[in-house]
């Protein structure tokens, strides 16, 4: 057979059957006219390279096997030389994953390092535990889809209630002061350190905390300047857990602590439940005054929340 025939055949290209040819691999007999004759068993040897190129054996590694099969054995494996093989190319990926287990287990360090640099809390120290990326938002998450729970919201007067903030300071919801107070309310903030819920990714709405954190510090100067007094962010965090955040995202404004969701239940605010634990659905309060002038509901992306208040802002100055 002719040489297109013989790498159908193998499953391979004609550059790779007449390499495989250059090393001696494989030798087809010679036609009086000069052409080169494949058989099957040289279709078998092209295989048999293919197969032990597939489990990391490189074609130059190959000929133990190939000469196995031609010795008359059924299996290219059946000779002490073809063992011999498998435990060289074994070896030498043992040597490779140490080196990439080593490699990873540095990653891992510097990265608990650089997470924790800014932070209060010791890095953790409990071996190959892979820390999430919450930095970044996932690709195709499922979008929340307004179910009507915070219509009820706008006009409504801010309840007397009392909150921890990460300061060491209480604040009272109802006495924020005059002008617009932004508080933006959460599910939760992940750590480097721990794991989010289970099927955390597929609640919409629910991933995407630190990078809204995130993104209102790094328009909070523009959110003053556009006429809100403070920002907030709350969530059911405890304070230590959110005081934690605040100094590792390093963000310039104070977290509110509500472990009872007391304000879900004043207001009627939306929540939703994950293993086992009520969570505050994504939305954001403007409270004027005392009372409830605008609310995001739902909030999607999450990591550009703050400019779409911003550009609210902008778009209804106070007169």
């Amino acid at each position: 057979m002719k040489i297109g025939e013989l790498a159908r055949r193998a499953g391979v290209t004609i550059k790779a059957v007449r390499y495989y040819e250059s090393l001696g691999l494989i030798t087809p007999r010679r036609l009086a006219n000069g052409y080169r004759d494949y058989d099957e068993d040289d279709v078998r040897m092209v295989r048999e390279i293919r197969a032990l190129g597939s489990l990391g054996i490189p074609v130059e590694r190959t000929r133990p096997f190939l000469e196995c099969l031609a010795s008359g054995q059924q299996h290219a494996d059946d000779c002490p030389a073809s063992l011999a093989g498998y435990r060289e190319a074994i070896d030498e990926l043992t040597e490779r994953i140490e080196a990439l287990t080593s490699r990873r287990a540095t990653l891992i360090r510097h990265l608990r390092q650089a997470a924790y640099r800014n932070s209060s809390s010791p890095a953790p120290d409990d071996g190959e535990h892979i820390m999430s990326d919450f930095h970044r938002l996932p690709a195709h998450l499922p979008v929340p889809e307004d179910d009507g729970a915070a219509d009820h919201l706008p006009g409504l007067k801010a309840p007397h209630l009392e909150l921890a903030d990460t300061t060491g300071e209480v604040v009272r919801i109802d006495a924020l002061g005059s002008g617009r107070t932004i508080v933006y309310i959460y599910p939760l903030t992940g750590r480097p350190d721990a794991d989010l819920p289970d099927g955390w990714d597929s609640i919409p709405g629910a991933r995407g905390c630190t990078t809204e954190a995130c993104d209102f510090r790094d328009h909070h100067q523009e959110l003053l300047a556009a006429g809100a007094q403070r920002v907030f962010g709350l969530s059911s965090q405890d304070t230590a857990y959110q005081r934690e955040v605040v100094e590792r995202l390093r963000l310039p404004f104070a977290m509110l602590s509500d472990p009872r969701l007391n304000l879900a239940a004043a207001l009627g605010l939306p929540t939703f439940d994950v293993d086992g634990v009520t969570l505050f659905k994504r939305l954001t309060l403007v409270i004027r005054d005392g009372v409830i002038e605008q609310v995001f509901y739902p909030i999607f992306p999450p990591n550009v929340h703050a400019q779409q208040v911003l550009a609210w802002l902008r778009d209804n100055p106070v007169a």
